[in-house]
């Protein structure tokens, strides 16, 4: 699946609720996720630009997608199939 261009940090923040990340902080245009699903903490910072910056999205799919150990395609195809 081709990475969407046109997500928002807010739209993904959404999505990624799906996997209990909830918002535990924001500090001026950054918010701060946390999620325990894996019997661990896991923290992603996303920035609430609209749209996101390819690298940026692409880079915080890549962290998520190593902690809860499945591929990027299947998480993308989860979050925004």
């Amino acid at each position: 699946m081709k990475l969407p261009r046109d997500v928002s940090g807010h739209e993904l923040a959404r999505a990624l609720s799906k996997f209990g990340y909830t918002i535990t902080r924001q500090s001026g245009s950054h918010m701060r996720l946390t999620s325990n699903v894996k019997g661990m903490e896991h923290h992603i910072t996303i920035p609430v630009h609209d749209p996101l910056r390819v690298g940026t999205f692409s880079q915080i799919l890549s962290d998520v997608s190593n902690h809860l150990e499945m591929t990027r395609e299947e998480l993308l195809r989860t979050l925004f199939g």
